[in-house]
């Protein structure tokens, strides 16, 4: 299973409509495909989903940078997740996002080998339904409530709500979806970093009467020392996100009570070597989530929430937002937000054949 030939392909996929978060609009996913193959014929895929203002990536660096980091992963065996990771970790720092397709390629042909589905590959036993929630972007309170009643009226179990634009419009525009779908359907909130700690406490408890199940990043990744003071003052549960990277972030959230719960991302944690670290070091509830990866990154996200019981939460709804589907098996989703994992032999999705002709946007490394 040696390495022996890398190859890029970047692709720019439109949103049907603008997906708003405190830290900004985005109109498209702008992701890089990756396709490793061995010496020994097999071929693996990853996916990496940069988002500038969270990974500091982009995916015209992430191209450059893949060009310079593949050719370390040549002659490489794709099953030597803790060998290929501290190269890749000792040649560039960050670049988790870039970091995480290559290993979530290796994975796929790892998992080939063994001749096993990817989550039974990466420990799990049989498979379970998995529910994602669908998320209201950023807006004012009577276009929210609105998205919020169609998201209702398609099935989904839980709203995803973005929020983390003042303390007193966000607990309005909670309260009209709220009245807009009824208590009965629990919300996950996201701030995005959006509040100071003190607008997080008057949020938090201004909310505090609404079916609320977390709120995710309250406050500025680099406050994570208020997080023990806010969960202490918060009836809310809270969720890490952008605080929580890798097994060292979710240790020291850990040690000092940060928070109640911990939002994986593949492209966060560097891919699913990085996320298994973190669900075997803590022992709190887990969510799967991402950024704007298509159904190939989601895919290997839902092996890895099969692989341990410690996921309790999905979040892979932005493969939905997108105009294009680019991706050839992997996950698909049914009525009420379920996810169905097929249960193929490694990660089971790839790159549709028309997106790899000679005449697309590739770099190949060999």
């Amino acid at each position: 299973m040696l390495i022996q030939e890398i190859v890029l392909f970047p692709l720019r996929i439109p949103l049907s409509k603008p997906f708003v978060i405190s830290l900004g609009p985005l109109t498209h996913a702008e992701n890089l495909f990756v396709r490793i193959r061995t010496r020994d014929g097999r071929t693996g895929w990853g996916e990496a989903s940069p988002f500038p203002t969270i990974h500091g990536e982009t995916l015209d660096g992430a191209l450059a940078i893949a060009a310079f980091l593949a050719p370390k992963l040549l002659g490489l065996a794709a099953d030597t997740a803790p060998a290929y990771t501290a190269l890749l970790r000792r040649t560039i720092h960050g670049n988790h996002a870039l970091k995480s397709a290559f290993d979530m390629a290796c994975h796929d042909i790892a998992a080939q080998a063994a001749g096993l589905p990817l989550y039974r590959y990466l420990g799990g036993n049989s498979p379970r339904t998995l529910y994602t929630d669908y998320t209201v972007s950023l807006g004012p309170a009577h276009q929210m409530a609105a998205d919020a009643r169609e998201i209702k009226a398609a099935g989904y179990p839980v709203i995803k709500v973005k929020l983390g634009d003042g303390a007193e419009r966000d607990v309005e525009r909670i309260a009209a979806i709220s009245a807009a779908v009824g208590h009965q359907i629990p919300l996950r909130i996201d701030a995005n970093q959006g509040w100071t700690f003190e607008e997080a406490v008057i949020a938090l408890r201004g909310l505090a009467g609404f079916n609320i199940q977390h709120c995710e990043a309250p406050i500025d990744r680099y406050e994570w020392m208020r997080l023990p003071e806010l969960r202490r003052l918060s009836p809310i549960p809270l969720m890490a996100d952008e605080s929580c990277w890798n097994v060292d972030d979710a240790r020291r959230l850990t040690a000092i009570g940060a928070v109640d719960r911990i939002n994986i991302k593949l492209s966060k944690s560097g891919g699913l070597y990085g996320a298994r670290r973190i669900a075997e070091t803590v022992d709190l509830p887990l969510q799967v989530g991402g950024f704007l990866e298509s159904r190939l990154g989601f895919t290997a996200a839902a092996h890895f929430a099969m692989s341990t019981d410690q996921v309790e939460y999905c979040d892979f709804d932005t493969p939905l937002m997108q105009v294009e589907d680019p991706v050839e098996g992997g996950i698909t989703y049914g009525s009420g937000g379920q996810v169905h994992l097929p249960d193929a032999i490694g990660l089971g999705a790839r790159l549709r054949p028309e997106y790899q002709l000679p005449s697309s946007p590739q770099t190949v490394i060999s």
